[in-house]
């Protein structure tokens, strides 16, 4: 298993390419970044991992999966990856946060991979996420969310001293009115 490292593995250029719609696939992930084909896990790591690889978040916000022949509709509950590793070096406004997700995407938080957050509609707490690709999300497993915490420091946003984490050199804020206990 690969550790969360700044290296990483090449993705087909799926955003260049332009295939006609060929309609919905049968196909989810869940809000665990599990995925299931007609309603049975896949539980092939390599197969998820080709399928992430040529996964797309279309402008309609709706995800595909992606060739340079057709493009299928699939269903994804949250985000479509889990971030399951957190590697931070260095403090403050020099911090660097890299992340590894259950897919095998390595990725350093910045300003091409933004961290972001929102709150849980039941239940008011915190949901972080770290932008992969396009427009893909990693969704921070639990365990990173208290590591993230962890991490937590203040500054100035906009006039307004907020909660949030830095990496690389950029600042990200928790939501408004929310502060680090």
């Amino acid at each position: 298993m690969r550790r969360a490292d700044p290296l990483s593995r090449g993705i087909p250029p799926v955003e260049r390419w332009n295939p006609p719609f060929c309609g919905d696939l049968d196909m989810r992930i869940d809000s665990q970044g599990r995925w299931f084909y007609m309603g049975t896990p896949i539980g092939r790591e390599k197969l998820v991992k080709l399928f992430a690889s040529v996964l797309l978040k279309g402008e309609d916000g709706s995800h595909y999966l992606v060739t340079p022949v057709e493009k299928v509709r699939i269903q994804v509950e949250d985000a479509p990856f889990l971030a399951v590793e957190l590697h931070a070096q260095g403090d403050g406004r020099d911090q660097l946060l890299t992340f590894r997700t259950n897919v095998g995407d390595v990725v350093e938080a910045g300003p091409d991979h933004a961290v972001s957050f929102t709150l849980e509609d039941e239940t008011d707490g915190l949901k972080p996420y770290v932008l992969v690709r396009g427009r893909l999300l990693a969704k921070l497993s639990r365990p990173l969310l208290y590591q993230l915490a962890d991490l937590f420091d203040e500054a100035e946003v906009e006039g307004t001293l907020r909660s949030g984490v830095w990496s690389g050199g950029q600042f990200f804020p928790l939501p408004e009115g929310m502060q680090a206990t």
